[in-house]
């Protein structure tokens, strides 16, 4: 699976697409969004998916539910892509959370080498 981390070069074409700023993401987010949280550069993360980024995002933020992303202070939002289908999503999913830790950082690295928290930039 390690192929997975270049699905979007010229040889393998992107099934998703990452917005560039926060205009290229539409007002009514939809089809699907995968995200990864984390606590701090390098540090637990959390694969996740959902319909509505900027409120799944909120809800770890803020620890609406006692869980994975609470217990662990996974607060900072280190890598989206969207989906035009949510199943897309899901599947897409799916597969990185069986990805090793390795190929995940190269992931969230690739497009957030700082590992800057993303989730202000969607709210501006």
């Amino acid at each position: 699976m390690a192929e997975d981390v270049a699905e979007g070069s010229a040889a393998h074409p992107s099934p998703f697409t990452f917005p560039q700023s926060a205009a290229d993401i539409p007002i009514r987010m939809t089809g699907g969004w995968v995200y990864i949280m984390s606590n701090r550069p390098n540090g637990t993360l959390y694969v996740g998916v959902t319909h509505d980024l900027i409120r799944r995002v909120a809800q770890h933020r803020c620890d609406a539910f006692s869980g994975f992303t609470s217990t662990y202070g996974l607060h900072r939002l280190a890598y989206f892509e969207r989906h035009e289908e949510i199943a897309l999503a899901i599947q897409r999913e799916k597969r990185i959370k069986t990805w090793n830790r390795a190929w995940k950082v190269r992931l969230i690295q690739a497009t957030n080498p700082a590992w800057d928290d993303l989730f202000p930039g969607l709210v501006d």
